[in-house]
């Protein structure tokens, strides 16, 4: 159902009380926009999980009035789930020219380049979509082309700031344009929904322009091989390595996936200036010395399949690490990636490299605003309502409070979560409603078909394992025939639980014998028998709950 014409909806479909998955819907009359289509990654406990993205019910159901997607930037968690958005919904999608490239490798993936409508925006263009009209202002942040966007509607501004950073000595793009900021502050702005990522940090984030230097210091002072690890869609980042090898005479070679990708998507659309000579394939690495090489590679986060993880547990075709080696982690730890990047440097140690990593290191910048620069943010823009974005629940509940020490009246922060509508007047904002929102599973090449069902069985074969009682039983009369066969899975090595397992199996019987003695021949109400004995009898011996399935085979 369509709002009222004098009313604005803004309905967070991701990204509030929660990192990642970030989507917003604006709604007016007939039309609604979507900002960024993002998908957030599973948790410890999603066993078997992929990607989690945004659940779009509500987006399939208003197919027909929207009238395009806005993404700011880049990052896995603005551009995700535009894929699996796209096989359900095919709107047109509005972004700057790198994040489009990005967009298109991910499309190629799923083979969907021709049924896209990708259309590429400059910042500082505007976009007329329905009574909607979106002007890119630029930003900075740590992926070049990140845009923030103000969203002029029938009864007002509002600025959707993106993830953003206020970096008054960026390594290319320019500085965020504050005084477009400042401009559309002074015409008035109805809501700021701004990003609340580092709200706990104080002070001011640090130009990116300081990790350059900190490289040219480490390649000056090495006459070792090598390897940085940073995240691949950090071109910045990745072009002070590459120019810190160049000044220095080294020969640098790409290794993973996603990093190959950004420097040719990066490349061919110019954002990356590579000097002559300086690339070299990785299948020709080893006929360059080692102390006149680098290595950029995936693998920040200790992910199981990325190329510093195989480099680590002795898995690379190319490269094999030992003392000769210095490793550079230019990144910060995603929550819930730490032991994974612990257990990866705690191997190169083990093979006698040299590993530069942590706070410390003054090798990673955050690409976010500190409270100094959301502050900023607030006194340039002057917004009527402010309504954080981007962050757990309690990062948007600090942010309300940053607003109102910067003199926005509580009455005007709203701090909301996934599916509700808020609604905006000229004179009022409040929350009216809800609608579906959650998320969704990736699996694979399943896309929700993996509930919370499933997510439990998972976690219970992974945390205490399965036993499998197979049980050969008489058509005729319900006996049993022969002796049950029981395998384990993840719960004991039967070779060495001789004792147990003859235990089992006399629990088993005892169970099948009780049946015959009160005539039960109900295959379902036998095989919930067993599986109650057997439950019962292993939580009491040895406190362990596997996974039981008895399984019946009639003769």
């Amino acid at each position: 159902m369509a709002a009222k014409t004098n009313k604005l909806r803004v309905i967070p479909l991701g990204g509030l009380g929660e990192i990642g998955k970030n989507m917003t819907v604006y709604e007016f009359g007939k039309d609604m926009i979507v900002v960024d289509c993002g998908m957030g990654f599973p948790d410890t406990d999603m066993y078997g999980i992929d990607a989690v993205i945004p659940d779009i019910t509500y987006l399939e159901e208003n197919a027909s009035r929207i009238r395009g997607i806005f993404i700011t930037h880049g990052h896995e968690d603005h551009i995700g789930a535009v894929p699996y958005v796209l096989k359900k919904i095919n709107p047109p999608i509005y972004t700057t020219r790198l994040t489009a490239g990005l967009i298109k490798l991910k499309l190629e993936e799923h083979h969907l380049v021709k049924q896209a409508r990708l259309n590429v925006v400059e910042a500082g263009e505007s976009v007329k979509a329905g009574c909607f009209n979106v002007e890119f202002i630029h930003i900075n942040h740590s992926i070049a082309d990140a845009v923030a966007f103000a969203i002029k509607t029938p009864i007002g501004t509002l600025i959707q700031t993106g993830d953003f950073k206020i970096d008054v000595t960026p390594v290319a793009g320019g500085m965020a344009d504050l005084v477009r900021l400042g401009q559309l502050g002074s015409e008035g702005v109805l809501a700021l929904l701004p990003d609340s990522t580092n709200v706990e940090r104080p002070g001011h984030s640090e130009s990116e322009r300081s990790v350059g230097e900190k490289f040219d210091e480490l390649f000056k002072d090495t006459d070792k091989r090598i390897i940085v690890t940073t995240f691949a869609s950090n071109i910045d980042r990745i072009q002070q390595i590459i120019n810190s090898a160049a000044k220095y005479k080294r020969k640098v070679g790409i290794t993973g996936r996603s990093m190959e990708n950004i420097m040719r998507v990066s490349t061919e659309l110019g954002y990356m200036k590579v000097p002559a000579g300086v690339l070299v394939d990785m299948d020709k690495i080893k006929t360059v010395p080692k102390n006149k090489t680098v290595i950029i590679t995936t693998g920040s986060q200790g992910e199981e399949m990325s190329a510093l993880h195989r480099m680590a547990f002795s898995e690379h075709k190319q490269i094999n690490i030992d003392a000769r080696d210095l490793v550079i982690m230019s990144s910060s730890a995603i929550p819930g990636n730490e032991l994974t990047i612990s257990r990866v440097i705690d191997e190169l140690f083990a093979k006698g490299a040299e590993v530069i990593y942590g706070k410390g290191s003054h090798l990673h910048v955050s690409g976010h605003a500190c409270q100094e620069e959301l502050k900023m943010m607030i006194a340039l823009t002057r917004p009527q309502y402010v309504i954080p974005l981007h962050g757990e629940t309690r990062m948007l509940h600090k942010h309300a409070k940053l607003a109102r020490d910067m003199g926005i009246d509580p009455r005007n922060i709203l701090v909301s979560n996934i599916g509700h509508i808020i609604e905006l007047t000229p004179k009022s904002i409040r929350e009216n409603g809800e609608v579906t929102a959650g998320r969704v599973l990736v699996d694979g090449s399943g896309v929700g078909d993996v509930g919370s069902v499933v997510l439990r069985d998972r976690k219970h074969l992974a945390d205490e394992g399965m036993i499998v009682v197979i049980m050969t039983m008489s058509g005729e009369t319900g006996a049993p025939v022969s002796e049950p066969e029981i395998i384990t899975r993840g719960f004991v090595y039967i070779k060495e639980s001789d004792e147990l397992m003859g235990e089992m199996r006399r629990v088993v019987n005892e169970s099948l014998r009780a049946c015959e003695r009160q005539h039960t021949t109900d295959w379902s109400t036998i095989k919930a028998k067993v599986k109650g004995n057997l439950s019962g009898y292993l939580y009491k011996s040895i406190r362990r709950s596997p996974m039981i399935l008895p399984v019946i085979i009639e003769v």
